[in-house]
This record gives structure tokens, sequence and C-alpha cells, in this order.
């Protein structure tokens, strides 16, 4: 399916438990760079059931996750065929989908992404690319993250382009090679205790600003060991609940202070993360929308231009991008980057189910 023109797409479910997004893309290549439109698109909540299963699913047995795999594969492909169907889409070239990620422990040899099933380009009466992680853990890889090379082809004139959704990640241009990693937990810790308040996140980072820097918590978030390791690195939500969560547990603070001091511990590490501190920061993901966690990165950064690209861009970006890592994968080129995941090569990953 080699051509100029690619109708696709691009389905992304991340760590955050937003729910689906999924976005009607137009890929075609023009003076010989790739260009983009993101037309219709949308997120389909995951209801109370559903959040339970994914929140929990990091302590299931082997049986209860195929069990898992085989109804979330159902679920995701019930969705875009009801998106599909909603839109009214045609000639669609392939669906691209990321999955949701369950376990991702790399350094055990283990990443797993539910909704890859075959059944799922039955599902959807569509070509399906998906499963972008697993051959890259296979060839010694992280297995993430797998963002970058979209950076690096649809937003080249940014000097760092920066997620903060479920964790935070960053990538940029070092020396002709690109360099991406994980940062820190984001909202996968401010949803936690945004939930404990009876909230399903914190809007604008409200009640993050209400509380007050707890210095002891603060250093001793710093001092966590992922942030002395070099890249490539990355982070699973094992590393919150084994590591994060109990030591900010560890200390009799209320709530709103906890959300303060680590908004302030996110804010921080971002900058200690680049390591140039001017130039223009593209940020997407539902953290952009965090004006507390925003304004404590510009004043650990104020040099550098924060840049919150339209809702679009925001929302779907990493939508938009697998949509790419799957004509990528359809042209049989590289969409995987050794030089952020730390795999033995480059290569073209995913599955392709007819």
């Amino acid at each position: 399916m080699i051509k100029e023109h690619y109708t696709i797409i691009g389905v992304m479910s991340g760590t955050s438990l937003d729910g689906v997004d999924l976005a009607h893309l137009q890929f075609h290549i023009q003076n010989q760079k790739w260009a983009f439109k993101i037309l219709e698109c949308e997120t389909v909540a995951y209801d109370e059931n559903w959040l339970q299963q994914l929140k929990t699913a990091v302590n299931y047995n082997q049986n209860q996750l195929q069990e898992l795999n085989q109804n979330y594969t159902r679920l995701l492909g019930s969705i875009i065929a009801d998106f599909i169907e909603k839109q009214k889409l045609t000639n669609i070239d392939a669906v691209c989908s990321h999955g949701h990620t369950i376990l991702h422990q790399p350094q055990n040899g283990v990443t797993l992404q539910i909704g890859n099933l075959p059944e799922i380009a039955q599902y959807t009466k569509q070509t399906v690319v998906c499963d972008f992680r697993v051959q890259d853990v296979k060839l010694g890889g992280q297995g993430a993250p797998l963002v970058p090379i979209g950076d690096r082809i649809l937003f080249a004139e940014y000097e760092y382009c920066l997620n903060l959704g479920g964790f935070s990640n960053v990538s940029f241009e070092h020396d002709g090679t690109r360099i991406a990693f994980d940062i820190s937990p984001v909202n996968t810790v401010l949803n936690f205790y945004a939930n404990q308040l009876g909230f399903d996140y914190d809007d604008k980072g409200m009640k993050s600003q209400s509380g007050t820097l707890h210095l002891n918590l603060f250093d001793a978030l710093n001092q966590l060991d992922f942030y002395q390791k070099p890249f490539p690195k990355s982070l699973g939500f094992e590393y919150v609940k084994e590591t994060v969560l109990p030591l900010i547990e560890s200390y009799s603070i209320n709530i709103e202070d906890k959300m303060h001091t680590f908004t302030e511990h996110v804010a921080f590490q971002i900058a200690r993360a680049l390591p140039l501190k001017n130039g223009k920061l593209l940020v997407t993901g539902g953290g952009a929308y965090n004006d507390f966690l925003i304004s404590r990165m510009q004043h650990h950064l104020p040099e550098m231009e924060l840049i919150i690209p339209d809702s679009k861009i925001l929302e779907f970006k990493e939508a938009l991008i697998f949509g790419l890592l799957g004509v990528l994968k359809l042209r049989h080129e590289t969409n995987v980057l050794s030089s952020v995941t730390g795999a033995k090569h480059d290569h073209s990953s995913g599955e392709i189910y007819r």
C-alpha cells in the first residue's frame, strides 16, 4: 500500500484513563514531507465498570488478563465501528490503534497492550495496524516512547515536544539523533488524589494550587532513583503504585498539599530534564489544561516559549501519531527509533490484521 495519500483512523487510550481517543486523519506527502489533517475526532469515555477493571488489571493473573484482553478488544472494536458509522466514513486505508497498556515491564521483557487481538479487524471490518510496542521490547528496547518519530516528522519546528498525560514525556533532536524519554508521572498521581476529593480530575489545577508546598516530600520525590537514571527510560503504572504513591502516603498532610507538592515536583523535573532551557516547547495532552502546572513550568523555564496548540492537536496528538506509525508500517518504513527506546536497531513495528 505504497502511495502518497492515506485516510486513517488513529486510536489511542492513555494511562490517564480519559477514554478512547479516535481521530479521522488524512496524511499526504508534500514536497517530500509528510503533511496531515485532523478531521472528525471524539473521545469515548469508559463507563465505571471498565474504569475499575483498567485500574485494577495490573493485579490480574494470566487467565484474567486473557479474558480482559478478549473483552476489551470487543469493546474497542465496537467503539471504532460506531465512530465509523456515526461519521459516515468510507474508503479508510487502515485503523491504527495503540490499545490500552496494562503491563509495562520492559526490564523483564514484558509489555501488554490489550485490544490488539486479531479479532479487532473483524469487529471493525477494516484493516487494522496495532500492537506497536511488543517487537521493540523483544529487540531489547523499552517499548516506549513511540511518539518521537512522529514529533520529528510532523512537528519539526519545535525544539521540544512535551506530552502531559498519565506520565510526562519529551522528545527533541540532539546532534542529529532523536532523544526521548519519560520524565515523571503526572495525571496518574494527580487524578488519584482528585478522585479522593470526589472529582474525576483537578480542573485547571485549582485544587493543587489551593494547597501548600511540603518541602520534605518535594525533596524525597526528587531523590527517587528513576530521576538519576540515564535515558532511554520509561515508566508504567506499576511504578506509581509500588513507589510513588507509597512515598506520598507516608506523609501525613492533606490531599491538596500532596497535589500542590507533586505538581511542583512535575514542573521541576520537566525543567531539569531539558538540556537547553530556551526555544519553543510544544505542550500537548490533558495536562496542558492544568493552568497551575503550566504556570509552575513557566516559572522553572523563564526563557522557554510554552506553546499550547489548538484543541484537536492538544487532545488528539497521540492518536494522530499512532495513525502515522500505522502508515509507516503499511509502507514497511521505520516507525520506531532505537535512539529513544534503546532497541538493537531502528525497525518497522506493529501487526497488520486485514
